[in-house]
């Protein structure tokens, strides 16, 4: 099954292709519904398809050995995964699953690897993509360090409303515990203390955002460098 026409792909990394590249590319993908908690790749299992999101958001999970786990990063209409594939790594490094339904395309892996060894400006998107998206986990890591809950959280929410249509963002407390690797009346504490400062209306498995001006400053440096970092990779590459 082929992908859309061009001017209607809204993966960003399909959608800045060359139109001949593109043309080549899209005859490999094949539409798929992405329903909340999908699995699109398990921690040292082959990967079967590489997706490329239009809509929804999904998160890539680190587990430890005795079962804990926190979400490392996030990706939607920005990116593509799982990132082991770009490196000619048959097994997924990490856990990969839906957290906002959504829908996209996906290609076989070896699909994949072929238009990787085989079209130069196909790689060149992906390459770019990867190194935005290790900004975002090396910063994920400053941030889970050095920024309290309440700014990590405004950061969280702020990276999803990037990847999300309008306003709203429908998340449970404690899904929001389980990524940020919080205990779940944490997580109230802080929703609470964005929802007094108006910058949300936090409602049962439904965030709005009221003041995204008002939550970057909230912020202050948790966000705002991957997110330019992003532009700058992606931008004019052709």
């Amino acid at each position: 099954m082929s992908g859309p026409a061009q001017p209607e792909m809204r993966n960003k990394l399909l959608s800045i292709l060359p139109a001949a590249d593109y043309a080549h590319v899209v005859a490999g993908l094949e539409h798929v519904d992405l329903p909340r908690f999908m699995v699109l790749a398990e921690a040292g299992q082959p990967i079967d398809y590489v997706y490329f999101l239009t809509s929804g958001i999904g998160s890539l999970v680190t587990t430890t050995p005795d079962g804990n786990h926190a979400e490392a990063g996030i990706f939607g209409f920005d990116g593509y995964l799982p990132t082991s594939a770009m490196a000619n790594v048959e097994l997924s490094s990490h856990d990969i699953r839906v957290q906002i339904a959504g829908d996209g395309y996906r290609m076989s892996y070896g699909t994949f690897r072929h238009w990787m060894d085989e079209n130069r400006n196909f790689s060149r998107v992906v390459l770019r993509s990867i190194e935005a998206f290790s900004v975002q986990l090396a910063h994920t890591a400053v941030s889970n360090a050095v920024h309290e809950v309440n700014q990590r959280l405004a950061r969280w929410l702020l990276m999803c409303h990037d990847r999300v249509t309008g306003n709203e963002i429908p998340i449970t407390h404690e899904f929001i515990s389980h990524m940020l690797a919080v205990r779940r009346p944490s997580v109230t504490v802080a929703l609470q203390s964005l929802e007094g400062e108006r910058f949300i209306e936090s409602e049962r498995g439904l965030i709005t955002i009221r003041n995204r001006p008002g939550l970057e400053q909230f912020a202050h440096d948790a966000y705002g460098k991957p997110e330019r970092e992003y532009r700058r990779l992606m931008k004019d590459l052709f």
